[in-house]
């Protein structure tokens, strides 16, 4: 399918009956940086009304509870959701059976957060550390970028990526929306890592790990019953495509000021487009 291909809608309402479940990005299609767009809870009440089943799928370092609290906190009105599924918490889950299973004690954990959030390392088998030079592993959970320049996470992780130390990035944005408008995102910290040397485990949309546990939770429904509905066609589209759901493309979000020849040169390089368009998350 291509940009030409994919279809213009006005209102879920238009597609709702197609599918059972969706599987919805926070940032860009329910919320930006200073809070909910207009109608975006209402219209979730709506799709839930309709007896869809949600997930709300984000790639958020913070584990799941507590994305879930601040949707609520922001006007969102609960139980129109599911279940709010973070990368995060997928790392997490992961880093758990990792830890148990170790035999070597516990380790030294160089965590990069937002706000100097530990949530994503507390109760796990793990000590963290400021000195990238006797980390044993790096966790990317989220970025100050609107804070740091690229050069203050370069001097933090040289000395591991120097030493070979695994990294895991929950957060594979590359961008993020802030209060003062956009500016790079954890993805991008991961990306500079790689440049340094070292090697980065990749979880969130679009990888596979996110989409496994999201379509297990649902009860391994037929994939194309599923839909999608997110505003980065790195992440929400061709995580899409990957995992054989449909999905929605928003213009609102990292797309909103883009021209259509900027989005028809995403859809070529990351592989993927939409099979619907839609300008903002309504009915």
């Amino acid at each position: 399918m291509t940009f030409a291909q994919a279809t213009a809608i006005e209102g879920l309402g238009k597609i709702a009956d197609r599918y059972d479940a969706f599987l919805i990005d926070q940032f860009g299609v329910l919320r930006d940086g200073r809070g909910p767009y207009p109608g975006a809870a209402e219209t979730l009440v709506k799709l839930k009304d309709a007896g869809k089943r949600i997930i709300i799928l984000s790639n958020s370092g913070k584990r799941s509870a507590e994305n879930d609290r601040r949707l609520a906190d922001l006007g969102f009105v609960s139980g129109s959701w599911d279940w709010f599924l973070t990368s995060g918490e997928v790392a997490w889950q992961i880093l758990k059976r990792e830890t148990e299973g170790a035999s070597s004690g516990t380790r030294k954990c160089l965590l990069v957060s937002r706000d100097d959030d530990q949530s994503p390392i507390a109760g796990l088998d793990l000590q963290r550390t400021e000195n990238g030079a006797d980390a044993d592993i790096v966790l990317l959970a989220g970025s100050e970028g609107d804070v740091y320049p690229l050069s203050h996470y370069e001097a933090m992780l040289a000395p591991a990526a120097k030493r070979g130390i695994p990294c895991l990035c929950t957060n594979p944005d590359k961008i993020m929306l802030t209060k003062a408008g956009n500016a790079f995102a954890a993805g991008r910290i991961a990306e500079l890592y790689e440049e340094l040397g070292g090697s980065v485990r990749w979880i969130g949309k679009p990888f596979a790990d996110i989409y496994a546990l999201a379509l297990d939770f649902l009860g391994q429904p037929e994939p194309t019953r599923v839909c999608a509905i997110g505003d980065s066609i790195e992440h929400d589209i061709a995580g899409a495509a990957n995992a054989g759901l449909h999905s929605v493309l928003v213009t609102t979000g990292i797309l909103e000021n883009a021209s259509d020849e900027e989005r028809r040169r995403l859809f070529a390089e990351h592989g993927a487009s939409p099979d619907f368009i839609l300008p903002k998350f309504i009915w």
